[in-house]
């Protein structure tokens, strides 16, 4: 981590003109807050402060105020790439309250308190996203233009260059922000696209999503694209996911999913991590797929996973084991949309993994059969069950889950099922055009 004179320094020689402190709310908007770059001092001593009751999830309706708690670790300066962000700088904060203590609702703050708290039996937690996209043309009512202009598909090359002049400059920026990118690839929808970012501890990994998210959108706004995470965009496409590849170390820093002896070289701590997973799936939905939109997504023939399975065969499971073993022993789970807030989407799955560890869940046996090909008479002989089907029933799961809780804390578990129940109720009032041409003549 850089020193104080360090990281004057580098503003000094880079010419840094502009520093923003970037932190996330409850709902995973990035929220940013520019300052100029002589007031470094302040910044650097937590001095800066902001009313939190204008934030949603930190108490909209209350006078409350905050202070920033810059992460020196995560001090970087924008690349030239950035036409518009030329000489600007950033922090993600930590946010506290004004006595210095952290705030209850802070999403960083509580990952960082679930992280602790599985340190004291052993274990940290790695992960590695697959973010799937994608680079529309819209105008200004957000309509998209180029739907249906475009039949390209899996690692298909782009038709047009200046997708692909984008794309090669998001990945250059990221990697003169010093990013690990293992791939870059064309999905399965138009204009969908993925991108592998490297295997990183959860707390570095969820500021790697934000600034990841950060970059793409504001490269592709310079060349007139919107870059989009919402899981489902396009009537009768693919949507786009956040699946996450995820193992356990243990104090020496080994693999504790790795075990040589077991049948499928999956070790204890993988076992009731996958049991447990499966287990509360459906009490921490609401957080890894937290939007109306995101149940637009899961639903059947469009390859994301719906059933309570897991596998080391097919991907059509919520939960599958990639055929690496050893030190690359990891599970990957398919199930969440970057519509999540990561810190929140990793706590509460660092808390479910641990609650497994805890009371040893034993999970079923796998499921070997693509589940895309079973009948809906086959799924129910089997007693397969399915992911919530909608934001509502969701909620309803999350309410009574006691992994969630405990991931979240009191103040953003009660912030986070408010704000959800509001969006729900404001989308059940909307009559949208499909119910206009559907009944409007009967």
């Amino acid at each position: 981590m850089l020193s104080d004179d360090q990281i004057k320094d580098i503003i000094q020689k880079e010419k840094i003109k502009t520093i923003y402190l970037q932190f996330i709310d409850i709902n995973g908007r990035i929220k940013n807050l520019s300052m100029p770059s002589a007031q470094i001092d302040d910044i650097l001593q937590n001095k800066v402060m902001f009313d939190g009751s204008s934030i949603g999830g930190f108490r909209e309706n209350e006078t409350m105020d905050l202070r920033f708690f810059p992460d020196k670790s995560t001090f970087l300066t924008f690349p030239f790439k950035f036409s518009n962000l030329k000489q600007t700088a950033r922090f993600i904060c930590d946010i506290h309250n004004a006595d210095g203590t952290p705030f209850a609702g802070c999403p960083r703050s509580n990952l960082k308190r679930v992280m602790e708290n599985a340190k004291k039996y052993g274990y940290t937690m790695q992960i590695g996203p697959e973010v799937e996209f994608f680079l529309f043309k819209t105008d200004e009512q957000n309509n998209i233009l180029n739907v249906g202009a475009e039949k390209t598909g899996y690692y298909d090359a782009n038709q047009s260059n200046k997708y692909d002049e984008t794309l090669i400059l998001v990945l250059t920026a990221l990697e003169e922000m010093g990013f690990e990118i293992d791939a870059l690839h064309h999905e399965g929808a138009p204009f969908q696209h993925e991108i592998d970012l490297g295997y990183d501890d959860i707390l570095k990994t969820a500021d790697n999503l934000i600034t990841f998210k950060f970059v793409t959108k504001t490269i592709a706004d310079n060349f007139g694209f919107k870059a989009s995470f919402m899981p489902k965009p396009i009537y009768g496409q693919n949507g786009s996911g956040l699946h996450l590849n995820i193992s356990l170390s243990d104090k020496k820093g080994n693999n504790a999913f790795s075990d040589s002896t077991n049948i499928y070289k999956l070790s204890e701590q993988a076992c009731y991590s996958i049991g447990s997973i499966l287990k509360n799936i459906k009490g921490i939905t609401a957080v890894l797929n937290p939007t109306i939109n995101s149940y637009k997504r899961l639903v059947k023939d469009y390859e994301a996973p719906i059933y309570i399975v897991w596998s080391v065969v097919t991907r059509s499971a919520l939960v599958r084991i990639p055929s690496k073993r050893g030190e690359s022993t990891r599970l990957e789970l398919r199930s969440p949309d970057f519509g999540t807030n990561p810190y929140l989407a990793f706590a509460v799955i660092l808390q479910t993994c641990m609650d497994g560890l805890r009371n040893k869940v034993e999970p079923p046996s796998p499921m070997e059969k693509n589940l895309f090909l079973l009948s809906s008479n086959e799924i129910k002989q089997r007693k397969i069950k399915s992911l919530p089907r909608n934001l509502f029933t969701a909620l309803e799961e999350f309410e009574k889950s006691m992994v969630a809780r405990a991931a979240l804390g009191d103040y953003i578990f009660n912030e986070f099922l408010n704000s959800k129940r509001k969006e729900w109720n404001d989308y059940r009032k909307q009559v949208t055009p499909w119910e206009i041409k559907k009944y409007l003549d009967i």
